[in-house]
């Protein structure tokens, strides 16, 4: 194998598994598919056509339903093709748009939940200083900024991964991702730079957790000695908190059956651990933001009773 181009195609054996009940996944996926784009474009338009909801919160709220949509159609569309094809490959520049998408998608979900944070604390506990501090056009500029930094930091991950010489075209995953497609490399040792960019990467992320945290524990701290601020709290700040133990629990379970070795596993197993981030919080989030949102839930029934 003289080089990367002898590969030009992976099978996603992760499939094998799915041979016997493939119609019956493919009618859930595309349900879950359609209603994770009805409820997050109802969001998003619900919150682009009212003035009312042009307020930082909602604005966040509204990038973050986008990100879904980003994140799900890099998945959902190949993934329904796949289950009826009979032989599932994907060709290699593809995998790696795939795989950028997905990892894109899961670092922007922490990066605007680390805003959402920051929006909470500043509102509850410098509410005096908080229009001035998240006003709109800075608020557009931070989404903007998480989003183009986290593009190009996994640009950068994908970029390295593409100068690996592969030995095998055999991906045991439903789908693409970047450190499944460096384990196929055949020399270990090319790889090195990889590991050292994907721990810089997950340094940089789980800073972003730790920043989030200790908002929270500060709002927390400001909100025991006030009623006011407690009823805030649990108005707006319960739904982020579940937002991301969900998207945390979720993304852990993957990365520790991908970085510390699944084969022990069942395949069935490590299918459902490995897409439950692209199917519970894009659901979840929107759901759970329209109902425990106040304006939003407003709007929406004036919404229904219209039709």
């Amino acid at each position: 194998m003289n080089n990367i181009s002898a590969i030009s195609m992976f099978f996603l054996s992760g499939f094998n598994e799915t041979v016997n009940y493939r119609f019956i996944l493919f009618f859930l996926s595309f349900l879950c598919y359609c209603i994770i784009c009805l409820v997050n474009i109802s969001l998003i338009v619900t919150i682009i056509l009212d003035s009312n909801l042009h307020e930082p919160m909602y604005i966040l709220l509204c990038a973050f339903c986008m990100n879904g949509l980003y994140g799900t159609t890099g998945f959902y569309p190949r993934f329904l093709w796949d289950l009826l094809s009979d032989i599932c490959v994907i060709s290699y520049y593809s995998c790696l748009i795939q795989a950028q998408v997905v990892y894109s998608f899961a670092c922007g979900e922490l990066s605007i939940l680390a805003l959402m944070a920051y929006d909470r604390y500043v509102a509850i506990c410098q509410p005096l200083k908080y229009h001035f501090i998240m006003s709109k056009q800075r608020v557009i500029k931070l989404v903007c900024f998480s989003w183009l930094t986290t593009f190009w930091i996994m640009a950068i991950n994908h970029f390295l991964t593409s100068r690996l010489m592969l030995c095998s075209p055999y991906i045991s995953r439903l789908f693409c991702l970047n450190w499944s497609i460096v384990q196929l490399a055949c020399f270990p040792a090319e790889t090195t730079i990889n590991g050292i960019f994907a721990n810089i990467t997950i340094i940089i992320y789980f800073l972003h957790s730790v920043f989030i945290v200790w908002s929270y524990m500060y709002i927390i701290k400001t909100c025991v000695n006030s009623i006011e601020n407690r009823a805030k709290f649990m108005q707006t700040c319960v739904p982020h908190l579940v937002s991301l133990f969900t998207f945390a629990v979720t993304i852990l379970l993957d990365v520790i059956s991908m970085r510390l070795g699944s084969k022990e596993l069942p395949q069935t197993l490590q299918n459902f651990v490995s897409i439950e981030f692209l199917v519970i919080p894009p659901i979840m989030n929107p759901l759970m933001y329209g109902f425990k949102l106040t304006k939003i839930r407003k709007r929406i029934r004036v919404i229904l009773k219209m039709k």
